[in-house]
This record gives structure tokens, C-alpha cells and sequence, in this order.
């Protein structure tokens, strides 16, 4: 994707934060008034609305894609949250630390977080990275976390199979949500932002060396979740956890 993107800014107030991002991704640098149908990328980042957003044409004059720092709909507001849900289970209550291997969009690295665990996250993706750490900037801001004194999750940008095979000491618990073949009709919003992710990452063709790197890095357990029609990454799991259109598998060390 690094020869798909650019970064674009719309206002001269964010014009040098657009330029070290830009720098960063070896991207180009657009004003927005520069951008036409014509122009050959087909995705950007852009500074609107507060937060640094992944765009495309259609969303370029208004809407995009960012990290969702909120509780989820349904989530409770308070911290810790409940863990009483299928995420929570799979991960298991006596778990203090997790690393979310294929961080992604965040969303369940930041409900494992709100949960109380101590969560780590990695991505290999430069330009999801670039989303993720805006995201953990505005959690931090957020008057419970100041309240609290709390810190955002730890970023580690990289192959994870090389950076949990180089940890210096094991977590709890590893997790990991690898990109499958897609086989079903998704919501309209889960479909733009998974298809925007399968775009920039890919499907995981490495997820048996991720699970294998997992399985060897982890303290206690490793959790595989995964859409219900396909395999368990790791063989037959020790338990799982099903919900409607998902599954999570639990691998006990």
C-alpha cells in the first residue's frame, strides 16, 4: 500500500503534523485542494475532526475510518470493565498480561484494556500504527485515564513473529485475530473497515508462524479468535469460546 497513499491536509494548522507523517510513511504530501478524481492514490491520511483518519475517494470530503477509543455498544463506562463477555472468558480472569498480536483496528486491544488487563499491543502495518498511536494519544486525554493516571497500551510496530520471539519476559497471555479468507456478507460499516484492512495488510499467510511463535512466547495461554467456518489455527483447542458468528480458541500452556 505504501505506493497507494498520501497524506493530505486541509488546513494550514495542521500542516506540519501532516509533513512528519508524511516523512514518516514516505508518503506525498497533498493540500487537499490538489486532489481530484484523477489523482492515482487510493488511500490517504488526513488530520480531520480531531484525530488522523484513513480515507478514500469516497470518503475524502467527509466521513473516514479512525480508532475508536470509546467503549463499544453494550460496554459498560466503568473502569474495569466487567469481564463477562466472550473476550473476557477466552482470555481468563486470573490473566494480568496480554499482547495483542494483530492489533488491528484496536477494538479489542482497547476492551481488554478497559477491562483492567496490562496490554501490549503490535502491528506490522506503518500506516495502521500511524492510526493506532493517534488513537492512544486521544485515550490518554480522556478524563478517566488522567483521573486514574493511567497510560495507554504499549505500541511495538513490527513483525510479530520476530518481536515475540525477542521478548524478554512472557506474558499471560497472547492474542491473536489473523486475517481469514472472508466467506460472508458483512455489515456495511465492518465491510469498509475490514476491506480497507485486507487492502493494507492482506490476508495473514503467516498465521501458522504467528500461532507456533505464539505458542512459544506465551506464559499461560494463547487465544486464536477466529469466524466460525474456519479451522483452529492450533489444532484441536484445550476450550473454546462460540458466539454467533465467531469463535474463540484457548490454547493452555
Amino acid at each position: 500500500m505504501s505506493e497507494q497513499g498520501a497524506v493530505v491536509y486541509a488546513e494550514d494548522s495542521a500542516l506540519a503534523a501532516s509533513q512528519a507523517l508524511a516523512q514518516r510513511l514516505g508518503w506525498p504530501l497533498l493540500a487537499f485542494q490538489e486532489l481530484s478524481a484523477e489523482s492515482p492514490q487510493a488511500f490517504f491520511l488526513c488530520y480531520r475532526d480531531a484525530c488522523l483518519k484513513l480515507l478514500d475517494k469516497q470518503t475524502l470530503k467527509k466521513g473516514g475510518l479512525a480508532v475508536d477509543v470509546d467503549p463499544r455498544p453494550g460496554e459498560q463506562h466503568s473502569y474495569p470493565a466487567p469481564k463477562k463477555d466472550l473476550l473476557a472468558q477466552a482470555i481468563g480472569k486470573k490473566t494480568k498480561t496480554v499482547i495483542d498480536a494483530t492489533t488491528g483496528w484496536s477494538q479489542d486491544s482497547l476492551a481488554l484494556f478497559r477491562m483492567g488487563y496490562e496490554v501490549q499491543c503490535i502491528e506490522r502495518s506503518p500506516v495502521m500504527a500511524e492510526l493506532i498511536k493517534d488513537g492512544f494519544q486521544r485515550l490518554a486525554q480522556k478524563d478517566w485515564m488522567q483521573n486514574r493516571q493511567l497510560q495507554p497500551p504499549e505500541l511495538m510496530v513490527g513483525n510479530a513473529i520476530e518481536l515475540l520471539g525477542g521478548l524478554s519476559q512472557a506474558p499471560d497471555c497472547i492474542y491473536l485475530d489473523p486475517m481469514f479468507p472472508p466467506k460472508r456478507k458483512q455489515t456495511a460499516a465492518t465491510r469498509k473497515s475490514m476491506a480497507i484492512l485486507r487492502e493494507i495488510l492482506g490476508d495473514d499467510l503467516d498465521r501458522a508462524d504467528l500461532f507456533q511463535a505464539a505458542w512459544q512466547a506465551a506464559g499461560k495461554r494463547v487465544v486464536v479468535k477466529s469466524p466460525d467456518y474456519a479451522e483452529p489455527l492450533g489444532g484441536k483447542p484445550s476450550e473454546n469460546y462460540q458466539g454467533k458468528l465467531l469463535r474463540y480458541d484457548v490454547y493452555l500452556k
